[in-house]
């Protein structure tokens, strides 16, 4: 009958037949017009109410097919939602797996359809709503299938999509590699679930999925636990590892804790540390030694001894070994999670690496009127930049008369610029400043000074503030000098960065209700740092006071404040988004571009970006424009490559604010990137009408190209020598000559050994450093919040540890070319006022070089790889340098495709792929990871190690600054860099 069928040109006589009374001749037209329906649907659309009412008499047994028939004939027709309910009708008849356009459009318009009715229902918390049972049942059926067929990634997708967790779970469980799976859905739900309540809940289930495992990866699952903020978890995992006999369970109970310190979540690392309590034996020593002296609280003492081990006598007390190690272990960790033990090694290597160059600062200060005081501080800054964490302050030691000009608030910066060369010692930190800060009733010191001593103390503990946080209360409450309690509110707000203390809150707050503008502002500002992320109910408070002051500072700190509050909490922030941007003064609304900035940072959310968009073409305000653009580069960091696009038209606006804010936020997402787009989008902006754009620009590129070499990219090159140019040229204007001071330090900042990072290496967002961007940007009202860059930085270093924390030395290599990641060339004296330097730099032959290179030709001779001896902490720099004058002197030869990297090592992020561990190597690390702090396995445990890093600059300090100083200067002169003194004594 069917062949008879095929020869027919019309329907006709099969939708005659569906009028007869016989049901098999009903159900024999419907059956043929369901296989002709591809050709006959126009036909057959006429007689639509027929077939219709053939599915709703219940007497008829073919009714599912009728509906399937008219489900085809609606979707032919365009009507999809029709279509759609009919198929639901259609029952078992409507094949899942059948591959036609019919059902893989039906199929997606349900999904579409389920999933938007289920998060309706969770976005109004509604339990009761209803979803048509059949449409469920197709959902499941397709999913089943997909997870029959391990289309795992399919089922993930569609089970994520329509919030359905146990399907989810089903298809995690059965995927062939677990992990791998694991990891897939982490990626899916950071990437495409805007609603952060939902993304928690799937990550709770991940979770769960994990502990189940036979071989978790405790790495892993302690990521997720911080995320979900479950401090209990992650204890309970860290002491079982702690307990275990095996020893390679306790590094990697090091290693999960050094990258949980990685992602900057003080107040969370706290309360790990507390759940991770000594057992009943060993009693905890109390503060002894000459910490405490310093005023360090007990904590940190314990953790001091921790890192000299001082601390085994104590344990060996304990009758049991078990529990002796155990306690030995559990100091170690806790040293960790305190982050002193990471703040402590990446000091020693920033000291031991140190690479800055004077002479490019001593450049700035030679073309620098002295009555210029904004170019004056900005030299204070850049070279507080340059020197960050390295505490080398020889500049200052040097210029101390020039220094000593400023006046006022640029004393207070220069004061404070201690604290980020000086960032991390925390033992010594309080002593360092002590010649600047208050002398309690005394008097006599500059106020000046002494706020800006006390911010120091904040930036050298920011988020590592429990040693400090006492002595910053006392000297707030015991002050009304307004400069001083502006320092020392910024100085507490770093220090108790998040951790919601609320009598640290109240003290602040009384010195917002002072009502002093000065005091106020900086108040504001720490009360956001202060709460971060905590998206508590003080920020009503804040907002009802900023609505009260008269003062523009004080509106425009809390502002800033309340922003900070609402960090990372998404769509629970809108009530109070929507509040700040719809409010009438324009202060507020700038508040308000942070803190959709701040709540949707590095989500990449549309929502966000939408109203960022608005705002920066439609705001009469050019401050809310300017901050509405800049605020995209918060957004969209975890992307940057969506930046340069996103903002490329807005780069090109008739309005300079518009084009400074696009400047600013291709600087923060694309920060420390390279990335060639962000610079092609900058390049114009370096040289734009407006003064101000340009100093963006600047400091923008900057933060996009520290760390990156000029052979990777030759815009480095140039643009080193652009900004030479512009602070050397007497006409340029003081805004633009700010802005390439402090673009030279950023690009050499940390002694050239730190980037700008804001997402740790497990992809989370690094709080201090996301903050410090933030509070960064609000220099251009008010210069000393410059030093918050700083917060952002982290070093670019591979140092390995062994089971004691201590840096063995050993090699791995680089598989890359050396010149890709070398260290930019040192600058020489210019032989005329006007000479560009860097070239002279690279076309040098001098003496030394050809020394070097002779040394160099001699270890080629014996055959052998990059030595490890030599300077002791130099070596692998020499190495370096070594490597790269070769290529200079002798052009015949071929440059290395590899170089040999000595434990410690700077690593760039661009150079991270090319890191190999050698074969046959001593150490293997816990986990793979080609940069950070990465715990190593001693294959060989009973040979002697070599240790490096082992002279820190706290041991040549000794406490007290001048010897540390001559301590520094020696590190500088071991350095095998063309910087002699000889050459200063012949400058005009």
């Amino acid at each position: 009958m069917a062949t008879a069928a095929t020869m027919v040109s019309s329907a006709g006589g099969l939708l005659a037949m569906l009028n007869e009374n016989h049901p098999a001749l009903k159900l024999h037209a419907l059956s043929n017009l369901n296989a002709f329906v591809d050709y006959f649907w126009p036909e057959i659309s006429t007689s639509v109410p027929i077939i219709e009412s053939l599915y709703e008499d219940e007497e008829f047994d073919q009714r599912q097919l009728a509906a399937l028939l008219v489900s085809k004939v609606f979707y032919y027709l365009g009507e999809l939602n029709d279509s759609l309910s009919y198929a639901l009708g259609a029952g078992p008849l409507f094949d899942v797996s059948e591959d036609s356009d019919y059902i893989h459009t039906l199929l997606a318009k349900a999904i579409d359809e389920y999933a938007s009715i289920k998060t309706k229902a969770a976005e109004a918390n509604d339990e009761s709503a209803v979803i048509d049972p059949r449409l469920e049942a197709i959902v499941e059926r397709m999913l089943d299938k997909c997870i029959v067929d391990a289309k795992y990634q399919q089922a993930i997708g569609m089970a994520i999509e329509c919030r359905r967790l146990d399907k989810l779970e089903e298809a995690v469980i059965k995927s062939d590699n677990v992990h791998a799976t694991i990891n897939y859905c982490i990626d899916v739900s950071h990437s495409f679930v805007n609603r952060r309540e939902y993304r928690l809940e799937v990550l709770r289930l991940l979770v769960k999925v994990y502990q189940q495992l036979p071989s978790p990866d405790y790495l892993s699952i302690c990521q997720r636990l911080m995320f979900l903020d479950e401090p209990e978890g992650v204890a309970m995992i860290l002491e079982k590892l702690l307990r275990s006999e095996n020893v390679d369970d306790a590094l990697l109970s090091f290693q999960i804790a050094f990258d949980l310190v990685e992602n900057e979540h003080q107040a969370f690392l706290l309360k790990v540390r507390g759940l991770l309590t000594p057992s009943a034996q060993p009693p905890e020593p109390v503060q002894s030694g000459p910490a405490s002296v310093q005023g360090v609280d007990a904590v940190t003492s314990e953790d001091v001894q921790m890192s000299d081990g001082t601390q085994s006598d104590n344990i060996a007390t304990s009758p049991d070994p078990r529990e002796a190690t155990y306690a030995e272990r559990l100091t170690k960790i806790r040293g960790i999670l305190s982050g002193e033990t990471s703040i402590q090694l990446t000091l020693q290597f920033l000291y031991s690496h140190n690479k800055s160059d004077l002479l490019i600062l001593k450049t700035i200060k030679q073309s620098v009127e002295m009555r210029n005081s904004v170019c004056h501080s900005a030299t204070i800054y850049a070279n507080a930049i340059m020197h960050a964490g390295t505490t080398v302050d020889t500049f200052l030691r040097e210029n101390l008369d020039w220094l000593s000009r400023a006046t006022n608030w640029a004393k207070f910066s220069a004061t404070a610029g201690l604290g980020v060369i000086h960032k991390g010692h925390l033992q010594q930190g309080r002593s360092l400043m002590a010649p600047y800060l208050p002398q309690g009733g005394a008097g006599g010191g500059s106020p000046y000074s002494e706020g800006g001593a006390l911010y120091a103390l904040g930036l050298i503990h920011a988020n590592h503030g429990e040693g400090i946080k006492q002595f910053l209360r006392e000297s707030l409450r015991s002050t009304n000098v307004e400069v001083i309690q502006h320092g020392a509110c910024l100085g507490l707000g770093l220090a108790a960065l998040g951790t919601a203390d609320d009598d640290i809150f109240d003290d602040i707050k009384n010195v917002l209700y002072t009502d002093s503008a000065v005091a106020g502002e900086a108040a504001g500002i720490s009360m956001g740092l202060l709460m971060v992320g905590t998206a508590s109910e003080k920020a009503a408070e804040m907002l009802a006071y900023a609505h009260e002051t008269q003062h523009e500072k004080i509106i425009r700190g809390l502002a800033l404040g309340i922003a900070l509050t609402v960090y990372g909490r998404e769509e629970e922030a809108d009530t109070l988004i929507e509040q700040m941007t719809r409010d009438q003064d324009p202060i507020l609304r700038y508040g308000g571009m942070y803190a959709l900035a701040m709540a949707y940072r590095g989500t990449a959310n549309n929502k966000a970006i939408r109203q960022l968009l608005h705002f920066a073409v439609s705001d009469v305000s050019d401050d809310v424009r300017r901050t509405a653009v800049l605020a995209l580069g918060f957004v969209l960091y975890s992307d940057p490559e969506q930046t340069p696009r996103i903002v490329s038209l807005l780069s090109e606006s008739y309005n300079p604010h518009v084009r400074y804010g696009a400047a600013m936020a291709v600087g923060i997402s694309c920060a420390g990137t390279g990335l060639s787009e962000a610079i092609s989008l900058l390049e114009p902006l370096t040289s734009d009408v407006v003064d101000f754009v340009r100093q963006g620009a600047l400091i923008a590129m900057a933060m996009v190209m520290v760390q990156t070499s000029e052979a990777s990219d030759s815009r480095v090159g140039a643009f080193r020598r652009q900004l030479e140019k512009i602070i050397l040229d007497k006409h340029e204007d003081t805004m633009s000559k700010m802005g390439a001071i402090l673009a030279s330090g950023i690009l050499d900042a940390g002694g050239r050994n730190v980037s700008i990072k804001l997402l740790s290496k497990t992809k989370h967002d690094k709080i201090t450093a996301v903050v410090g961007l933030a509070v960064f940007s609000q220099f251009w009202y008010w210069y000393p919040l410059i030093y918050f860059v700083s917060l952002a930085f982290s070093p670019t270093a591979l140092i390995g540890l062994n089971n004691d924390l201590k840096v063995p030395k050993f090699e791995f290599l680089s598989h890359a070319k050396p010149s890709l990641f070398e260290y930019p060339k040192p600058t020489t004296v210019p032989t005329t006022t006007s000479a560009v330097k860097l070239p002279t730099a690279v076309l040098s032959t001098s003496v030394r070089a050809k020394a070097r290179a002779s040394k160099k030709e001699a270890e080629k001779a014996a055959e052998k790889p990059e030595p490890s001896s030599g300077k002791g902490k130099a070596s692998d720099k020499d190495g370096d340098s070594v490597q790269i004058d070769i290529a200079a002197d002798k052009k015949g030869e071929p440059e290395p495709s590899f170089e040999i990297l000595t434990n410690p090592a700077r690593v760039v992020p661009a150079q991270e792929k090319f890191i190999k561990f050698l074969e046959g190597s001593r150490y293997v690390p816990v986990k793979s990871a080609p940069s950070g702090f990465v715990l190593l396995k001693d294959l060989r445990p009973n040979e002697p190690e070599v240790l490096s890093l082992t002279e820190a600059p706290s041991s040549s300090a000794g406490g007290s600054a001048t010897g540390q100083q001559q301590g520094s200067a020696s590190a500088m002169a071991v350095d095998e860099e063309p910087a002699p003194p000889q050459p200063f004594e012949y400058t005009p």
